[in-house]
Protein backbone atom coordinates (compact mmCIF):
# COMPACT_ATOMS: atom_id res chain seq x y z
CA UNK A 1 0.00 0.00 0.00
CA UNK A 2 1.53 3.20 -1.26
CA UNK A 3 1.15 6.17 1.07
CA UNK A 4 0.16 9.62 -0.75
CA UNK A 5 -0.10 13.36 -0.09
CA UNK A 6 -3.74 13.75 -0.49
CA UNK A 7 -3.57 16.83 -3.09
CA UNK A 8 -0.08 17.73 -4.60
CA UNK A 9 2.33 20.95 -3.82
CA UNK A 10 3.58 23.37 -6.35
CA UNK A 11 5.42 22.54 -9.34
CA UNK A 12 7.30 26.28 -8.73
CA UNK A 13 8.90 24.39 -5.86
CA UNK A 14 11.70 21.77 -5.11
CA UNK A 15 9.08 19.38 -5.19
CA UNK A 16 6.78 17.81 -8.51
CA UNK A 17 3.01 18.43 -7.74
CA UNK A 18 0.14 15.95 -8.96
CA UNK A 19 -2.28 18.62 -10.25
CA UNK A 20 -6.05 17.46 -8.41
CA UNK A 21 -8.27 16.98 -11.29
CA UNK A 22 -12.03 16.86 -8.99
CA UNK A 23 -14.05 19.99 -9.19
CA UNK A 24 -14.52 21.70 -5.51
CA UNK A 25 -17.78 21.22 -3.49
CA UNK A 26 -19.31 25.11 -3.53
CA UNK A 27 -21.46 25.98 -0.16
CA UNK A 28 -24.27 27.67 -0.56
CA UNK A 29 -26.77 29.19 1.56
CA UNK A 30 -29.49 26.98 3.31
CA UNK A 31 -31.94 26.28 1.06
CA UNK A 32 -35.04 23.72 0.98
CA UNK A 33 -34.69 20.84 -1.23
CA UNK A 34 -37.74 20.16 -2.63
CA UNK A 35 -39.25 16.28 -2.21
CA UNK A 36 -39.38 14.85 -5.28
CA UNK A 37 -42.37 13.45 -7.17
CA UNK A 38 -41.86 9.46 -7.14
CA UNK A 39 -41.72 7.76 -11.44
CA UNK A 40 -44.62 5.86 -12.72
CA UNK A 41 -42.17 2.69 -12.46
CA UNK A 42 -39.94 3.50 -9.57
CA UNK A 43 -36.68 1.90 -9.84
CA UNK A 44 -34.51 0.94 -7.04
CA UNK A 45 -31.08 2.68 -7.49
CA UNK A 46 -28.12 1.11 -5.74
CA UNK A 47 -26.43 3.11 -2.58
CA UNK A 48 -23.39 3.12 -5.23
CA UNK A 49 -25.60 3.97 -8.45
CA UNK A 50 -26.58 7.04 -6.03
CA UNK A 51 -22.99 8.00 -4.69
CA UNK A 52 -21.82 7.50 -8.90
CA UNK A 53 -24.68 10.14 -9.58
CA UNK A 54 -24.24 12.72 -6.84
CA UNK A 55 -20.18 12.40 -8.20
CA UNK A 56 -21.12 12.70 -11.33
CA UNK A 57 -23.29 16.50 -10.77
CA UNK A 58 -19.89 17.38 -8.71
CA UNK A 59 -17.77 16.55 -12.01
CA UNK A 60 -20.11 18.67 -14.41
CA UNK A 61 -19.00 21.94 -11.88
CA UNK A 62 -22.44 23.76 -12.65
CA UNK A 63 -22.41 27.35 -10.79
CA UNK A 64 -25.81 27.31 -9.18
CA UNK A 65 -26.46 23.70 -8.09
CA UNK A 66 -27.30 21.80 -5.23
CA UNK A 67 -28.24 18.11 -4.49
CA UNK A 68 -28.98 15.22 -2.52
CA UNK A 69 -30.15 11.99 -2.19
CA UNK A 70 -33.96 11.75 -1.35
CA UNK A 71 -34.32 8.61 0.31
CA UNK A 72 -38.31 8.79 -0.38
CA UNK A 73 -37.67 9.04 -3.57
CA UNK A 74 -34.65 6.99 -4.01
CA UNK A 75 -32.98 9.72 -6.14
CA UNK A 76 -30.64 12.12 -6.41
CA UNK A 77 -32.58 15.75 -6.34
CA UNK A 78 -30.32 18.48 -8.12
CA UNK A 79 -32.33 21.91 -7.44
CA UNK A 80 -30.74 24.57 -9.72
CA UNK A 81 -30.83 27.91 -9.88
CA UNK A 82 -32.06 30.72 -12.00
CA UNK A 83 -29.03 31.32 -13.69
CA UNK A 84 -28.21 27.73 -14.70
CA UNK A 85 -29.35 26.95 -18.21
CA UNK A 86 -30.77 24.10 -19.94
CA UNK A 87 -27.49 23.13 -21.55
CA UNK A 88 -26.17 23.46 -18.64
CA UNK A 89 -28.75 20.75 -17.01
CA UNK A 90 -28.42 18.85 -20.49
CA UNK A 91 -24.01 18.34 -19.21
CA UNK A 92 -25.10 17.71 -15.64
CA UNK A 93 -27.38 14.78 -17.43
CA UNK A 94 -24.55 14.06 -20.01
CA UNK A 95 -21.95 13.63 -17.00
CA UNK A 96 -24.35 11.15 -15.33
CA UNK A 97 -24.32 8.86 -18.39
CA UNK A 98 -25.67 5.55 -17.25
CA UNK A 99 -26.94 7.03 -14.17
CA UNK A 100 -28.56 9.87 -15.32
CA UNK A 101 -32.05 8.05 -14.89
CA UNK A 102 -31.30 8.39 -11.24
CA UNK A 103 -31.02 12.32 -11.36
CA UNK A 104 -34.05 14.31 -10.30
CA UNK A 105 -33.99 18.45 -11.68
CA UNK A 106 -35.95 20.86 -9.23
CA UNK A 107 -35.93 24.54 -10.25
CA UNK A 108 -35.84 27.15 -7.55
CA UNK A 109 -36.04 31.32 -8.04
CA UNK A 110 -32.83 33.54 -7.08
CA UNK A 111 -29.18 32.85 -6.96
CA UNK A 112 -27.40 30.42 -4.42
CA UNK A 113 -25.57 32.67 -2.11
CA UNK A 114 -22.09 30.96 -1.49
CA UNK A 115 -20.54 30.66 2.15
CA UNK A 116 -16.93 29.90 2.91
CA UNK A 117 -16.66 26.90 5.44
CA UNK A 118 -14.86 24.23 6.59
CA UNK A 119 -14.69 21.48 2.98
CA UNK A 120 -15.03 24.38 0.93
CA UNK A 121 -12.73 24.06 -2.56
CA UNK A 122 -10.21 26.74 -2.37
CA UNK A 123 -7.60 27.16 -5.44
CA UNK A 124 -4.26 28.41 -6.22
CA UNK A 125 -2.64 29.39 -8.95
CA UNK A 126 -2.81 25.80 -10.62
CA UNK A 127 -3.83 23.42 -7.89
CA UNK A 128 -6.96 22.84 -5.87
CA UNK A 129 -7.04 22.00 -1.90
CA UNK A 130 -9.69 22.25 1.12
CA UNK A 131 -10.73 24.82 3.81
CA UNK A 132 -9.87 23.84 7.07
CA UNK A 133 -11.25 25.70 10.03
CA UNK A 134 -12.34 29.59 9.68
CA UNK A 135 -10.44 31.06 12.61
CA UNK A 136 -9.64 34.69 14.20
CA UNK A 137 -6.86 36.38 16.14
CA UNK A 138 -7.13 38.41 18.92
CA UNK A 139 -7.88 41.23 17.28
CA UNK A 140 -10.78 39.90 15.59
CA UNK A 141 -9.00 39.65 12.07
CA UNK A 142 -10.24 36.53 9.88
CA UNK A 143 -7.95 34.00 8.55
CA UNK A 144 -8.44 30.32 7.32
CA UNK A 145 -6.32 27.11 7.85
CA UNK A 146 -5.68 24.30 5.75
CA UNK A 147 -2.70 21.86 4.59
CA UNK A 148 0.70 23.15 4.37
CA UNK A 149 1.37 21.10 1.35
CA UNK A 150 -1.41 23.14 0.10
CA UNK A 151 -0.04 26.67 0.82
CA UNK A 152 3.65 26.05 0.01
CA UNK A 153 4.45 27.75 -2.93
CA UNK A 154 0.80 29.42 -3.03
CA UNK A 155 0.29 33.44 -3.48
CA UNK A 156 -3.69 34.12 -3.80
CA UNK A 157 -6.28 32.08 -3.03
CA UNK A 158 -9.96 31.94 -4.79
CA UNK A 159 -12.99 30.41 -3.94
CA UNK A 160 -13.61 29.48 -7.97
CA UNK A 161 -12.40 27.44 -10.20
CA UNK A 162 -12.15 30.54 -12.64
CA UNK A 163 -10.28 32.22 -9.72
CA UNK A 164 -12.04 35.41 -10.17
CA UNK A 165 -13.14 35.65 -6.83
CA UNK A 166 -9.89 36.09 -4.07
CA UNK A 167 -10.45 34.77 -0.67
CA UNK A 168 -6.57 36.60 0.24
CA UNK A 169 -2.90 35.36 0.26
CA UNK A 170 -1.14 32.86 2.23
CA UNK A 171 0.32 34.62 5.73
CA UNK A 172 1.92 31.29 7.03
CA UNK A 173 2.98 27.88 5.62
CA UNK A 174 4.70 24.94 7.71
CA UNK A 175 5.92 21.83 5.12
CA UNK A 176 7.37 19.50 5.38
CA UNK A 177 7.53 18.23 9.33
CA UNK A 178 4.84 19.82 9.95
CA UNK A 179 1.40 20.26 7.28
CA UNK A 180 -0.21 23.28 7.67
CA UNK A 181 -0.48 26.52 6.48
CA UNK A 182 -2.66 29.81 6.93
CA UNK A 183 -4.47 32.15 4.58
CA UNK A 184 -5.25 35.66 5.61
CA UNK A 185 -8.86 36.97 4.52
CA UNK A 186 -8.55 40.30 2.42
CA UNK A 187 -11.98 39.96 1.04
CA UNK A 188 -14.67 41.60 3.19
CA UNK A 189 -17.59 40.34 0.84
CA UNK A 190 -17.27 36.70 1.81
CA UNK A 191 -19.44 35.68 4.56
CA UNK A 192 -16.76 33.24 7.10
CA UNK A 193 -18.90 30.49 8.76
CA UNK A 194 -17.70 29.30 11.85
CA UNK A 195 -18.67 25.05 10.40
CA UNK A 196 -17.16 22.51 9.26
CA UNK A 197 -19.28 20.15 6.76
CA UNK A 198 -22.75 20.69 8.67
CA UNK A 199 -21.53 21.31 12.27
CA UNK A 200 -21.29 23.65 14.19
CA UNK A 201 -16.75 24.21 15.30
CA UNK A 202 -17.03 26.22 19.10
CA UNK A 203 -13.73 23.94 20.35
CA UNK A 204 -10.54 23.24 19.43
CA UNK A 205 -8.57 19.73 20.78
CA UNK A 206 -6.73 16.68 20.38
CA UNK A 207 -8.66 13.59 19.92
CA UNK A 208 -7.56 9.63 21.72
CA UNK A 209 -7.31 6.95 19.93
CA UNK A 210 -10.48 5.17 19.23
CA UNK A 211 -12.25 8.82 18.80
CA UNK A 212 -15.10 8.94 16.47
CA UNK A 213 -14.20 11.65 13.73
CA UNK A 214 -15.79 13.26 10.78
CA UNK A 215 -13.62 14.45 7.52
CA UNK A 216 -15.04 16.80 5.06
CA UNK A 217 -13.27 17.82 1.83
CA UNK A 218 -14.06 18.98 -1.64
CA UNK A 219 -13.79 16.11 -3.63
CA UNK A 220 -15.29 13.32 -1.55
CA UNK A 221 -17.51 15.19 1.04
CA UNK A 222 -18.22 14.08 4.40
CA UNK A 223 -16.64 10.17 5.64
CA UNK A 224 -16.75 9.08 8.68
CA UNK A 225 -14.02 7.25 10.94
CA UNK A 226 -12.20 6.78 14.14
CA UNK A 227 -9.06 7.32 15.32
CA UNK A 228 -6.53 4.66 14.94
CA UNK A 229 -3.26 6.13 15.93
CA UNK A 230 -1.63 9.29 17.43
CA UNK A 231 1.58 11.20 16.96
CA UNK A 232 2.03 9.17 13.31
CA UNK A 233 5.28 9.79 11.25
CA UNK A 234 4.32 9.89 7.77
CA UNK A 235 7.17 9.51 4.50
CA UNK A 236 6.11 11.28 1.34
CA UNK A 237 8.69 10.54 -0.33
CA UNK A 238 11.30 13.10 -1.89
CA UNK A 239 12.56 13.93 1.63
CA UNK A 240 8.70 14.71 2.53
CA UNK A 241 8.44 13.69 5.72
CA UNK A 242 5.94 14.84 8.60
CA UNK A 243 5.61 14.17 12.60
CA UNK A 244 2.92 14.01 14.94
CA UNK A 245 0.43 13.25 13.09
CA UNK A 246 -3.30 11.80 13.69
CA UNK A 247 -3.90 8.53 12.03
CA UNK A 248 -7.18 7.55 11.01
CA UNK A 249 -9.20 4.89 9.09
CA UNK A 250 -11.34 7.48 7.07
CA UNK A 251 -10.83 7.74 3.65
CA UNK A 252 -9.44 10.98 1.84
CA UNK A 253 -8.48 11.44 -2.04
CA UNK A 254 -6.65 14.11 -4.11
CA UNK A 255 -8.33 17.64 -3.24
CA UNK A 256 -9.63 17.05 -0.16
CA UNK A 257 -6.36 18.03 1.30
CA UNK A 258 -6.31 20.64 3.89
CA UNK A 259 -9.98 19.81 4.86
CA UNK A 260 -11.62 19.49 8.60
CA UNK A 261 -11.37 16.54 10.80
CA UNK A 262 -13.69 17.18 13.52
CA UNK A 263 -16.47 15.43 15.89
CA UNK A 264 -20.34 15.88 15.78
CA UNK A 265 -19.39 17.42 19.28
CA UNK A 266 -18.31 20.63 17.63
CA UNK A 267 -14.89 20.05 18.49
CA UNK A 268 -12.03 20.11 15.53
CA UNK A 269 -9.10 18.00 15.78
CA UNK A 270 -6.92 18.16 12.54
CA UNK A 271 -6.28 19.15 8.96
CA UNK A 272 -6.12 16.51 6.18
CA UNK A 273 -2.67 15.38 5.30
CA UNK A 274 -2.52 12.28 2.89
CA UNK A 275 -3.25 8.68 2.99
CA UNK A 276 -3.62 5.82 0.97
CA UNK A 277 -6.39 4.13 -0.56
CA UNK A 278 -9.86 6.14 -1.86
CA UNK A 279 -13.37 6.16 -0.59
CA UNK A 280 -13.98 3.42 -2.88
CA UNK A 281 -12.25 0.61 -1.35
CA UNK A 282 -11.42 3.01 1.99
CA UNK A 283 -7.50 3.10 3.10
CA UNK A 284 -5.80 5.42 5.63
CA UNK A 285 -6.11 8.61 6.22
CA UNK A 286 -3.37 11.06 8.27
CA UNK A 287 -4.13 14.64 9.77
CA UNK A 288 -2.10 17.36 11.53
CA UNK A 289 -3.36 18.25 14.15
CA UNK A 290 -5.06 21.53 14.66
CA UNK A 291 -4.00 22.91 18.01
CA UNK A 292 -0.89 23.12 16.92
CA UNK A 293 -1.65 24.84 14.05
CA UNK A 294 -3.35 27.12 15.99
CA UNK A 295 -0.48 27.78 19.12
CA UNK A 296 1.70 28.29 15.68
CA UNK A 297 -0.38 31.46 14.58
CA UNK A 298 -2.21 32.70 17.71
CA UNK A 299 -5.62 31.57 16.15
CA UNK A 300 -8.68 30.09 17.72
CA UNK A 301 -11.77 29.10 15.91
CA UNK A 302 -15.34 30.21 16.26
Amino acid sequence: MRIKRTTPRSGITRRARLIAVSTGLVAAAAIAIPSATAADTPTTFSSAELKSASSSVLKADVPGTAWAVDSKTNRVVVTVDSTVSKAEIAKIRQQAGADADALTIKHTPGKFQKYIAGGDAIYASSWRCSLGFNVRNSAGAYYFLTAGHCTDGAGTWYSNSARTTVLGPTSGSSFPTNDYGLVRYTNTSITKSGTAGNTDIVRAANPSVGTSVIRDGSTTGIHTGRVTALNATVNYGGGDIVYGMIQTNVCAEPGDSGGPLYGSNGTAYGLTSGGSGNCSSGGTTFFQPVVEALNAYGMSVF
